[in-house]
């Protein structure tokens, strides 16, 4: 699979992703949830849909696989980006207000998303 097919995939479907994300965390925000625990709620619901879609057509290939192993290499990574996404989140809100942080979470999911390219690509979905 070449990485012109993949980068394409990845951005699809990273697009749809953050849409749900997004979408998750302003639905949550505006109805008062802290921002951390909305920022949380749209990355899970984001990442139920990337992780598989991902696996499936973004890194399908011989040497790639969805499983146990990949989902728990999958969680690791996501666990780290969701900590820089909350601390960046919480940050701007907290410095300059909710509809700020609405604005900014494309920037930080897009910066986010080209490590999770690469880790995706070399590590997570690796047989």
């Amino acid at each position: 699979m070449t990485l012109f097919r993949q980068s394409r995939h990845y951005l699809i479907i990273g697009g749809i992703q953050w849409l749900v994300d997004w979408a998750v965390m302003v639905m949550l925000s505006h109805a008062g949830v802290p921002m951390v625990a909305a920022n949380i709620g749209g990355r899970v619901s984001g990442a139920l849909l990337g992780f598989w879609l991902n696996g499936r057509i973004t890194f399908a290939g011989d040497d790639t696989r969805v499983g146990g192993r990949q989902l728990g290499r999958f969680i690791a990574m996501w666990l780290c980006t969701t900590a820089v996404s909350t601390a960046a989140m919480t940050t701007i809100d907290a410095q300059l207000g909710l509809k700020w942080a609405w604005i900014a979470k494309l920037p930080v999911e897009a910066l986010l998303a080209m490590v999770g390219f690469v880790v995706s690509r070399h590590w997570v979905y690796r047989r």
